[in-house]
């Protein structure tokens, strides 16, 4: 039965952004809502080819009469059955099962979880005898963005698997935890726990199934307490100097890592989100400025959630002021050089980033596309000063790892071009039968240069939400994954939910407009985007809302166009994804909205099919589907916190994913593959 009250277990909401919903958005600006003023994975082939990556995207599921439970109607020029080319399965049933369903003839096999060891000579995960010793060589929990690039060498298919660590939850990690009185090791272990992996893994062709390697060369674990480099126009600003860091230009960790994306160039980047419950005593600044900084980024008055100050001194504003800025950036990993250190890029500016995602342009300008992950936030892009090279010498390497250190900030304004009167928060599509529109990128600093009135450059890169207000951005519903096609160049954005908009007696809300049309944005949307002359440094775009997720049944729902009753049910879309035949995929959070498992679902976007989204897996109870990868052959998702359920606990876990009886929860990276006519591995969606 769907449930119309969208709600987050509350460990989930505690412990991954510090109960952000519970409290008062942090954005008090008054942007106006422009409706008001009317305003890869590519083939397997092409990655090798741009020394790219796969990418992999998961979804949800239980039974709804009138939707797509049963095999896609037919639709001409789609593979065999009728359903589009890659999206020829059998949609998975919506369910509440504890375990990773797939589609008939697909099988699933977990490669990697929590604890398991990640440098060579890690020991062995043992629930009840933890360490941060033991943590630190080990799989880090929460795992949500995944990626592959391809690893040469050998006769075998090797790859080098990229993973980050978002956040703990402590009372599912430890026996008879403490909220208020952690111990020390408890607080190393969870330091340790978030971060970054990289390890190698081989895939059988025989079999499909993924196994990890235990490689001295490349694998290695970046947590939260190893060393970053920090880069671009705002490292070594007086912002961003601590006592333990004078220069402004490396930091220790890095924490609650979200999305992420893969670069033409072959490395990774991933993004720090929700960082701000971290941090305790921000009641310490007294100055104005500081306080509105402070508020503005959602910064805790008193002490922390996990209580790390009571250990590490950064973690206490009233001692580190500035250590807060150190994180909400976009790290870039190189998996093919141990020896480079990972690096934060200050000019893509700093707000809870979902992730980044590239796409070139003509002439080999890097373009990131990235979504500020709160309710009423905003949507930016970065153009690079400087072009990619194709080569793979070191010193090419070493410069298209610096692309990301120059160019342009900008900051998106939507308008819509239907009359204010007839967009009126049920979602209802207006006379002209789309919620479409246009908009333009807004400059908002470029190296030293600052476009933000009473803003320096240095200010805005560190400030970037202030900035943003400044410039009248569009507030939208939780914008996310944010992903250019690689096909087309459309640009996609999943905004996941936002039930404070248009919500009576809400301290900061805002009505309905044309981009973000529901009050009581319950089930999310996403957005298409096409850039002017399809040129990703254009200034301006037009747009259409592509998906208006829920319940198919819901009058309120809108996808694509395609028939209803061939639509699985959709809640909060996340991560995205695309596949070799152009498919969009969507992984989801919170499909429990629907009183359903989150799942990654195939969605049709062309022809007749448009908008027609299709359940192809779901993750097990109380988890959250991430990632995700898609390949041509197998498809990997993350389900991070299973068993993440109100009241579960290690001596009552509300799952046993992925061990069964006796075992505790824990998180995971999946594969799945489709069961081919030999036996062997077949090609996913046919």
């Amino acid at each position: 039965m769907l449930t119309d009250h969208p709600r987050r277990h509350g460990l989930t909401c505690l412990y991954r952004c510090g109960n952000a919903c519970a409290h008062d958005e942090p954005n008090p600006s008054g942007n106006e809502y422009f409706a008001d003023v009317l305003a890869r994975s590519v083939s397997r082939r092409g990655v090798l080819r741009a020394g790219a990556v796969l990418t992999v995207a998961a979804g949800a599921s239980t039974v709804f009469a009138g939707t797509a439970a049963a095999s896609p109607a037919a639709a001409p020029g789609g593979a065999p059955g009728g359903a589009p080319r890659g999206l020829d399965f059998e949609p998975v049933a919506p369910n509440t099962v504890d375990a990773v369903t797939v589609s008939p003839g697909y099988r699933s096999q977990v490669v990697i979880r929590w604890g398991d060891p990640v440098v060579p000579g890690a020991p062995e995960f043992d629930f009840e005898n933890q360490s941060a010793v033991a943590q630190a060589g080990q799989f880090g929990y929460n795992n949500d963005f995944c990626g592959l690039v391809p690893l040469r060498r050998g006769g075998g298919e090797s790859y080098l698997m990229f993973n980050n660590h978002e956040y703990t939850i402590e009372p599912l990690m430890f026996r008879g935890y403490d909220a208020e009185n952690p111990t020390e090791e408890q607080v190393r272990i969870g330091i340790e726990a978030h971060g970054l992996s990289v390890l190698v893994v081989e895939r059988d062709r025989r079999t499909g199934q993924i196994t990890p390697v235990p490689d001295k060369t490349y694998n290695r674990r970046y947590s939260g307490s190893a060393e970053f480099v920090v880069d671009g126009p705002a490292a070594g600003s007086d912002l961003l100097k601590t006592s333990a860091d004078e220069t402004g230009t490396v930091v220790l960790g890095t924490l609650n890592n979200c999305a992420g994306g893969v670069t033409p160039w072959g490395t990774f980047l991933t993004g720090e989100e929700n960082v701000n419950q971290y941090f305790a005593n921000a009641a310490a600044v007294t100055d104005p400025a500081g306080q509105e900084r402070a508020a503005r980024y959602g910064l805790t008055k008193g002490a922390s959630e996990r209580k790390w100050e009571r250990f590490d001194p950064r973690f206490d504003i009233a001692q580190e002021p500035n250590e807060p800025n150190r994180f909400g950036w976009i790290v870039e990993v190189d998996p093919y050089d141990p020896k480079a250190r990972p690096v934060k890029h200050t000019a893509l500016g700093r707000f809870k980033h979902e992730g980044a995602n590239i796409r070139l342009t003509r002439n080999g300008h890097a373009v990131a596309y990235m979504g500020d992950d709160e309710r009423f936030e905003y949507v930016y892009k970065f153009v690079s000063d400087k072009a990619m090279k194709n080569g793979n010498s070191r010193r090419d390497r070493e410069h298209n790892r610096s692309l990301l250190a120059s160019g342009t900030l900008y900051v998106a304004r939507f308008t819509g071009d239907s009359p204010p009167a007839e967009i009126d928060g049920t979602g209802t599509l207006p006379a002209d039968h789309a919620f479409d529109g246009g908009g333009e990128w807004i400059r908002l600093a470029s190296g030293d240069e600052s476009f933000v009135d009473g803003m320096t450059a240095e200010e805005v890169y560190v400030f970037t939400r202030l900035a943003a207000d400044r410039v009248g951005a569009t507030k939208m519903d939780r914008p996310e994954d944010v992903e250019p096609h690689p096909h087309t160049g459309k640009v996609y954005l999943a905004l996941t939910n936002n039930t404070d908009r248009g919500k009576a007696g809400a301290a900061r809300t805002a009505p309905a407009d044309e981009p973000n049309p529901r009050t009581v944005n319950t089930h999310g949307h996403v957005i298409e985007l096409v850039e002017a002359g399809n040129d990703a440094t254009a200034t301006t775009f037009g747009w259409s809302i592509l998906l208006l997720c829920g319940d198919p049944n819901d009058p309120a729902t809108y996808f694509g166009g395609s028939d209803k009753s061939q639509v699985s049910p959709i809640s909060s879309p996340d991560n995205i994804a695309f596949d070799g035949h152009g498919n969009l995929w969507l992984a989801t959070d919170s499909g429990r909205a629907l009183g359903i498992n989150d799942g990654l679902y195939g969605v049709s976007l062309e022809g007749p099919t448009r908008g027609r989204t299709t359940l192809f897996a779901t993750v097990p109870v109380g988890a959250e589907c991430c990632g995700p990868v898609i390949g041509d052959e197998f498809v990997l998702i993350s389900a991070q916190h299973p068993g993440d359920l109100d009241d579960a606990s290690p001596e009552a876990p509300a799952s046993l994913f992925p061990d069964g009886p006796g075992s505790q929860p824990r998180p995971s990276v999946v594969n799945i593959w489709r069961e081919g006519d030999d036996g062997g591995p077949g090609r996913i969606g046919q």
